[in-house]
């Protein structure tokens, strides 16, 4: 249940995508909100799991590549401020795909633009249980390409594809100072585990400069004042369907 609370987004955006022609409209909306859906009630199960039953859980799937001291594992970590962003993640991502099928039903396009949405979801929900940061960095990265995807959705039109150049620009910015704060991390910490981060002692004074790299990348992606020059022009494609 844990791994399919993760990979169900996936799947409804594969099939959108990749049979979007012959499902059609509607048929890409049901598979992509169904899917969404069952995310929803299974981060519920997890919920009482995690939080109420008080028993975190850690999901290995294998070791994924060693180069030198660096050795990173691919998994899941379900504690409680995972299991609760996942639930926040999937409701809002339901409610943003509802919308978007009256939004948009008129476009015929609506299958791929719903299987990126649910492929969005689908790396928030690797975002929120990496239990490192190399993991991290694949649902981050994995989100700023469908952002670029989403935002220049009308590709055919210069402002959309001009909006998706400037906001995968900018985030660039503070992806780099994320991707300094991991390296920081394996310098100093010698993993990029999150549990040895939170166990080192706060007096030690490189936990802040990673603390302050891993803020930046934040402010980038949340278009934080230095770093939201993108965001006004990611609403271009809103005012055209207007």
């Amino acid at each position: 249940m844990y791994i399919r609370s993760v990979l169900s987004p996936f799947l409804g955006s594969a099939l959108a995508g990749l049979a979007g022609r012959w499902l059609g409209a509607r048929g890409s909306g049901f598979v992509t909100v169904f899917g969404l859906f069952r995310s929803f009630i299974r981060s519920l199960f997890l919920w009482y799991e995690v939080c109420i039953q008080g028993c975190s859980v850690w999901v290995p799937l294998g070791s994924w590549f060693s180069v030198s001291t660096l050795s990173v594992n691919w998994g899941f970590y379900f504690d409680p401020l995972a299991v609760c962003m996942m639930i926040t993640v999937t409701f809002v991502s339901s409610c943003v795909h509802l919308y978007s099928l009256g939004y948009m039903q008129a476009d015929p396009h609506l299958p791929r633009f719903m299987s990126y949405l649910s492929l969005f979801t689908g790396f928030m929900r690797i975002l929120v249980t990496a239990p490192n940061a190399i993991s991290l960095l694949v649902g981050w990265e994995g989100i700023g390409v469908c952002s670029y995807l989403l935002i220049g959705f009308w590709y055919h039109r210069l402002s959309a594809t001009k909006s998706a150049q400037k906001a995968m620009l900018v985030n660039r910015v503070s992806d780099t100072a994320l991707l300094i704060g991991v390296v920081l991390m394996w310098w100093y910490a010698g993993s990029v585990d999150f549990a040895i981060l939170l166990s080192t002692t706060s007096e030690a004074y490189y936990v802040d400069w990673i603390c302050l790299c891993l803020l930046l990348g934040a402010m980038g992606k949340s278009a934080q004042i230095g770093l939201h020059l993108w965001l006004a022009d990611a609403m271009e494609g809103k005012w055209f369907l207007i």
